[in-house]
Order: C-alpha cells, then structure tokens, then sequence
C-alpha cells in the first residue's frame, strides 16, 4: 500500500483539481476552493487513522482535537468564566488528542471498516453536518464540504489498491481488495455500528434536496 507521504500528496493534488473544477462550475466560490481542497487532502488520509503509530493517526487526532476544542468553547463561552473555559479547553485538547486516540488505536484494526466507502460516507456526512449546524453554511455548500471530503477517502482507497497490483511481477497482492470496499465483510458488526452513526447523524444534515440539487446541476454541466 502508498505510505503516508504518497497519499498525502496525491490527495493533496487532486483536492487543487477537484476545488479548480468546482470553482469553474460555480459550485463554491474562489474562498471556499480552500476549504474543498483542505478537506479533500484531509479525507487522502482518513482511512489510514486505523493504522497504529501512522502520521495519519496523530494528524486526524489533533485536527479533531482542535474541532472539539472550537465546538466546545463556541457552546459554553457564555456560561463559563476565562479561566474556567481555558481549563475546559485544555481538558478537551489532551483528552481527545491522546486518551481517546490511546482508545481508538487500542479496538482498531487496519484496513478494517475505516478502509470502507461506508466509512468514508460517514465521515463526508460528518462533515456537512458540522458544517450546517456549528459553522451556518448554506446546504449546498455544508454538502460540497461533505463530499470533498468522501472524494479525499476514495482517493485514498483507490490508491491503495493500485499499490496492490505488481506491474513488474504481473502479479495481484494479497491486500487486492481489502480498501476499495463497502464495508470490513470480516467484521458486519462494525458496519451495524457505522450505520448507528449514520443514523444519529441524519437529524443534523442540511436537508437533502440541497444535495440532489447539487448532483443535478452537476450532472448537467
């Protein structure tokens, strides 16, 4: 499979073209094309938060660290004092960033359901759901946020699965397959959990008739 770097720079190259493309189809304007392409590098690494000890892991856990701190000082600056707050947020930073990271990396397994489009379907709904609700986008941008992010992960999937063919040798790696799918087949349980998460996400999402109205326009350029 692609190492860290190897993902992290083709993601990196295709969330310019999908945010160049996007602006040129008026999609998102010039200052969003950032963001689409921010999150579009962020999704080349997501599957790769399975993997113990990886670049990828401290990086997701940090940006998600960051989210939470953001979250949570937006929802109790008017209750809490300074100090309180500061407290609350270093409290936050260090219990996400490294507790639930130690957590996390402890019941993981990789190449298992975060190497999923599942998974990346998830996190891309994730995404447009914080986007809506916490930062007050407007629907259709909160869904392109949400898919630049699904386009980052099957990027990400479709990469290693290219890894996985032997050009040289002509010959199919054992690991053919075991990114590029819907689901971990080996563990039904975690897809069951997925979309438990998936469930509770759907109050939160903009409303769908933003995004069938994107895939439209879309469609019709």
């Amino acid at each position: 499979m692609a190492n860290f770097n190897t993902h992290l720079g083709v993601a990196t190259v295709a969330g310019v073209v999908t945010a160049g493309l996007g602006y040129q189809a008026a999609l998102w304007p010039w200052t969003s094309a950032f963001t689409v392409a921010g999150l579009v590098a962020l999704g080349g690494i997501l599957p790769d938060i399975d993997a113990d000890n990886s670049h990828a892991v401290r990086l997701m856990f940090t940006v998600l660290a960051i989210l939470c701190v953001v979250i949570m000082v937006v929802m109790y600056q008017p209750h809490l004092q300074t100090s309180w707050l500061l407290g609350a947020a270093v409290l936050t930073f260090v219990g996400v960033r490294y507790l639930a990271s130690r957590v996390f990396k402890r019941f993981s397994v990789h190449r298992g359901i975060w190497h999923s489009l599942l998974a990346g379907g998830v996190s891309g709904c994730s995404v447009a759901a914080l986007s809506f609700q916490l930062f007050a986008q407007p629907p259709a941008q909160s869904w392109c946020y949400g898919l630049a992010l699904f386009i980052g992960v099957c990027v990400h999937l479709l990469l290693d699965e290219c890894y996985s063919i032997d050009l040289v040798g002509s010959r199919v790696k054992r690991s053919f397959g075991t990114a590029f799918k819907l689901f971990d087949y080996s563990k039904p349980a975690s897809a069951v959990l997925m979309l438990l998460a998936f469930a509770a996400l759907v109050p939160w999402l903009p409303p769908w008739q933003a995004l069938l109205a994107l895939v439209q326009h879309t469609i019709s350029l």
